[in-house]
């Protein structure tokens, strides 16, 4: 049975998890506490049911930007000319990054490559499966991943350089 350190660890996990997703502080907590309102009020997590609060908490937090998502789709839908080349498989995050560093470079990327970076990424969702959750097409998605690797990765290299200055 998980301590209550570990709960409390896996209940900020959830809230930053919807915070990445929106980008808002008063909607993710709203995700967060409706994934752990769905646990019956239980505390304590097993493996399936902190999955589960996951998939919850996901769900929450992109039915609560719907609107951001779809009018982040248009804009990415109109980028022509820039094709960013698609993410290596064995992409990584440099060992020496910050959670807070991660944060900010996650957030300065617009709504939608940001979410279906979230999911395929960071959460191991198929493209299909992003693509059924974030209503949009195949293509779309795959647009958004390359485009949101290439911010992440430009993102990450401009605060290591800023750090070094």
């Amino acid at each position: 049975m998980p301590t209550l350190e570990q709960t409390n660890q896996q209940t900020a996990n959830l809230y930053w998890l919807a915070f990445l997703l929106t980008g808002q502080h008063e909607t993710s907590v709203d995700a967060a506490v409706e994934a752990l309102e769905s646990a019956d009020g239980n505390a304590y997590f097993s493996a399936w049911m902190l999955a589960w609060a996951r998939k919850v908490v996901i769900a929450k937090a992109l039915g609560a930007i719907r609107q951001e998502l779809a009018a982040s789709a248009v804009r990415l839908a109109s980028v022509r000319g820039r094709s960013c080349p698609a993410p290596p498989r064995n992409w990584a995050l440099a060992p020496g990054a910050s959670k807070a560093q991660l944060e900010r470079a996650l957030l300065a990327i617009d709504t939608l490559p940001r979410c279906v970076l979230l999911l395929s990424l960071f959460e191991g969702f198929s493209i299909d499966d992003a693509t059924i959750l974030l209503d949009v097409d195949r293509e779309l998605a795959r647009k958004a991943q390359a485009f949101a690797l290439h911010e992440l990765t430009r993102n990450l290299a401009g605060m290591a350089e800023a750090a070094r200055v």
